[in-house]
């Protein structure tokens, strides 16, 4: 990501990656913000019985002024620090850690760690693409 963007001037991070979407800006600090919850759920399914998680509205949060208008270095500096965290757990964890579980109310379904770790894999790729491909689409 930070090789993706780096070179963003502050128009650029304020174009929408798709019409009707959100801007480049809101994409990394909504990164920011799900990755923290995505460690958080971790950790609690590692120390908890199947804990029941707090959802978020995400949308909500992307128009909060700290997405909309602040700088993304910050954003990008969480990411970082909690990636880095994130890769010390996860190469501590053995099979057994990987089948916990938590409980997702607005799914109404329990999520084992080994298939919520894949769908935050997808989540990070598929929100790159997005910004991939605007920068590609437009030529940056």
């Amino acid at each position: 990501m930070k090789n993706l963007i780096e070179h963003f001037t502050d128009d650029q991070l304020d174009t929408q990656y798709r019409e009707g979407g959100w801007t480049v800006r809101q994409v990394v600090n909504h990164l920011a913000d799900s990755h923290i919850n995505s460690f958080m759920r971790l950790k609690l399914a590692l120390t908890e019985e199947n804990p029941t998680i707090k959802p978020y509205d995400e949308a909500k949060w992307a128009e909060l002024q700290d997405s909309l208008s602040m700088p993304v270095k910050p954003a990008m500096r969480m990411l970082k620090g909690t990636h880095q965290r994130w890769t010390v757990l996860l190469k501590s964890m053995t099979n057994r850690h990987f089948e916990r579980t938590f409980h997702h109310p607005e799914h109404n379904r329990n999520y084992n760690l080994r298939s919520y770790l894949a769908l935050y894999a997808w989540h990070c790729n598929h929100h790159f693409a997005h910004i991939e491909n605007l920068k590609k689409e437009k030529g940056w």
